[in-house]
């Protein structure tokens, strides 16, 4: 039986990038999938419905530093699946950014940064949480980064936000802990997806420096996160919360 049978689970950031793999892996391990993003996933909603069926999918756009689409994510989701039981905060502002020294951040971009990366996962978990404790049990799954690890330079507010993330998951799992949801983050080093290609001054500023740190001398692609993301989702981590896994072959070594 699939590890994620039953199972409904929202991906923000799920239709582009490193969050259309989530989606996938997720939906191939039978989970329902509500891919929510602020760029359209009609597309990766017909084709995760092409191989796992129309009602294993669905698909919304919207904003997740608004907190009334928030809203509006959550009651489609319960409506369309009768519960969520696993929540992957993904959505992120970072592929577009361009690297600069500290003190070049515009506070515009920054306060952009915050509200993508942090208030995002925040809205989120007030919003979907209520509903894991109502059923005692669920998986909150924040995507971080290997880069809070390691103060990666001229990328400030990023690196910040997801320092951010980091304390988010450990105050967070303390909270819900003593109504059966794990909290826990996933760090991912420097990844190979194709909106990450798209902008090719982070490839030329981060691609060869990070390869050469890591323990594995290669890069990293959106199938090696799978895994552990899957892991995070499934029961083989029910008595793991307040964890982060850095899944970066090696470059971060706590």
């Amino acid at each position: 039986m699939p590890r994620l049978a039953g199972k409904t689970a929202i991906v923000t950031g799920g239709a582009k990038g490193i969050g259309r793999h989530y989606s996938q892996a997720l939906a191939a391990q039978g989970a329902r999938v509500m891919i929510a993003d602020i760029a359209d996933g009609k597309e990766l909603e017909a084709h995760i419905a092409g191989r796992h069926g129309a009602d294993k999918v669905a698909s919304i756009k919207f904003d997740v530093t608004d907190e009334e689409a928030v809203k509006n994510l959550v009651a489609q989701t319960i409506a369309r699946f009768g519960q969520i039981d696993v929540l992957v905060n993904n959505a992120a502002y970072y592929s577009t950014l361009t690297p600069r020294n500290f003190n070049e951040w515009d506070t515009e971009t920054w306060d952009r940064v915050m509200a993508v990366n942090v208030r995002g996962s925040y809205l989120m978990v007030r919003h979907v949480a209520p509903h894991m404790m109502e059923r005692r049990s669920g998986k909150i799954i924040n995507i971080a980064s290997g880069a809070a690890y390691k103060g990666v330079p001229r990328m400030l507010p990023y690196v910040t936000s997801k320092g951010a993330i980091l304390t988010f998951t450990r105050s967070l799992s303390r909270e819900l802990g003593a109504y059966g949801i794990a909290v826990n983050s996933l760090s991912p080093g420097y990844i190979l997806s194709d909106t990450g290609l798209e902008n090719s001054v982070h490839v030329e500023e981060e691609r060869l420096p990070v390869r050469n740190s890591r323990a594995f001398k290669r890069d990293a692609y959106p199938e090696d996160l799978l895994g552990t993301l899957v892991f995070l989702a499934s029961s083989d981590s029910d008595f793991i919360t307040g964890q982060s896994i850095v899944v970066d072959g090696g470059a971060v070594n706590n």
